[in-house]
């Protein structure tokens, strides 16, 4: 990728503290949630690349936008911690987000090898085949959102891939899992509301599905525990109540239950809109397309590469990446950061720094061609809590735009860029990511 020097901040004393954004909490609260990505961009314009913001669940944070400091804070070690709160709340205390030190260094271990290597490559059939599932519906005569058709593949590929079936013992969870992961995306970046909203509140509808998974993994936990075959299974649920830490224990029923949440939450929503974007992007994009196709039907493979890195660059799901001191102080380049802060990487902001990035605005997977990722390039996040899941999404969405390229033919627009759309957690396009296609 196209990359120039860093962009760090003024040369000030190091006992410095960031310029801070002067606003009552509430006022800057309520324009974060309504749109943080337009907010940050604001204050970044007129504070620069690092400034501090007062807000609601978060508290007072350091936002930063410099490629150096964030490779910092990522390898700041055991000064930082998750933010704080994270996704933990959403998706249980087992889960490895909540965990930290060298909890969190054993369970990312244990998780590690059912989602890296050659693994990983056992699945590619799985995911070749609900997609041609999925694309055999498809119109021909009009318009579509590919959003929700991706959030099918990817959850029928996850749920695949933990449980290692397909059909009516998955039913309830491909029931559940969708209204879960959008209760808990929209709870995750809100305060809880007053009990009169209940109706409307997302943690009141995430309560409701929490409660129905519980009963239904716990099943799914027990009968595996019970299973005369376990040892011939190679599905995650079978890697994970087979695993051992290095002390010999199991994880707990508990644990395991809110690490598969973690992996079909996280494995389902992410992967499914950086599809829907890649379908947006391609369709407006007619170069980039007829490249990817000739590819595809010679069957290389760079091209769609580029292709994926680059949605990823210019239309980034995830937009922020945080870190809690626990430390005493945490320097950051000219910044002194005090204990109990959260720092904020705002990633979209990165994405999109001409500094960095040559004409940011332009679609142009050439960027990506034999480049090292920039250190501003952070789809996945950095450091030791970068997605354990990264190779995994990757090989997905790979095989994913090779079989609806070799099976159809993705019509061109000239239609608007879609706008983005905020789902919670992840940025989605706003009209789903429509596409009209045609058979080849």
């Amino acid at each position: 990728m196209t990359t120039s020097t860093s962009t760090a901040g003024p040369q000030t004393p190091p006992t410095a503290a960031p310029p801070a954004v002067r606003l009552p909490k509430a006022i800057a609260g309520v324009g974060f949630i309504a749109s943080r990505r337009r907010v940050l961009r604001f204050w970044q314009r007129r504070l620069g690349d690092t400034f501090s913001l007062d807000l609601p669940i978060f508290g007072s944070c350091v936002i930063i936008s410099d490629p150096t400091l964030a490779k910092q804070l990522f390898t700041a070690g055991d000064k930082v911690h998750n933010v704080q709160p994270n996704l933990g709340r959403v998706l249980g205390d087992g889960s490895v987000f909540s965990l930290e030190g060298n909890q969190h260094r054993l369970r990312r271990k244990l998780l590690t090898p059912p989602l890296h290597g050659k693994r990983i490559r056992t699945y590619e059939s799985i995911i070749e085949e609900e997609t041609l599932a999925e694309i055999s519906t498809w119109p021909t005569d009009r318009t579509f959102a590919t959003l929700e058709p991706m959030m099918r593949i990817t959850l029928n590929v996850i749920l695949r891939a933990v449980f290692g079936a397909a059909g009516t013992d998955l039913d309830d969870l491909r029931r559940i899992i969708p209204p879960l992961v959008e209760a808990g995306s929209r709870a995750a970046t809100l305060p809880p509301l007053p009990p009169v909203l209940r109706r409307v509140d997302p943690y009141h509808r995430l309560a409701i599905r929490r409660t129905e998974y519980q009963r239904v993994i716990g099943d799914l936990i027990a009968r595996s525990r019970d299973d005369a075959n376990l040892a011939d299974r190679d599905d995650i649920l079978a890697l994970l109540v087979s695993s051992r830490y290095d002390d010999g224990s199991p994880m707990s029923d508990a644990d395991i239950a809110d690490e598969l949440l973690t992996l079909l939450a996280a494995g389902h929503e992410t992967t499914a809109t950086t599809l829907a974007w890649a379908f947006e992007r391609l369709s407006r994009n007619p170069g980039a397309l007829d490249r990817l196709v000739a590819e595809v039907d010679e069957g290389g493979s760079q091209w769609r590469h580029a292709v994926i890195s680059e949605v990823q660059r210019s239309r980034p799901v995830i937009d922020l990446a945080g870190r809690h001191v626990v430390a005493d102080a945490l320097e950051l380049g000219p910044w002194r950061i005090p204990r109990g802060r959260n720092v904020i990487v705002a990633i979209s902001l990165l994405h999109d720094d001409s500094r960095v990035f040559t004409d940011p605005e332009r679609f142009d997977p050439s960027r990506c061609i034999d480049a090292t990722p920039s250190a501003a390039w952070l789809p996945f996040g950095g450091g030791t809590r970068r997605c354990i899941g990264a190779a995994f999404a990757t090989m997905e969405m790979d095989v994913v735009l090779r079989t609806v390229m070799r099976e159809l033919v993705v019509e061109p627009t000239t239609a608007r860029s879609e706008r983005w759309h905020s789902r919670g957690v992840a940025y989605a396009p706003r009209r789903g990511g429509r596409i009209a296609v045609r058979r080849r």
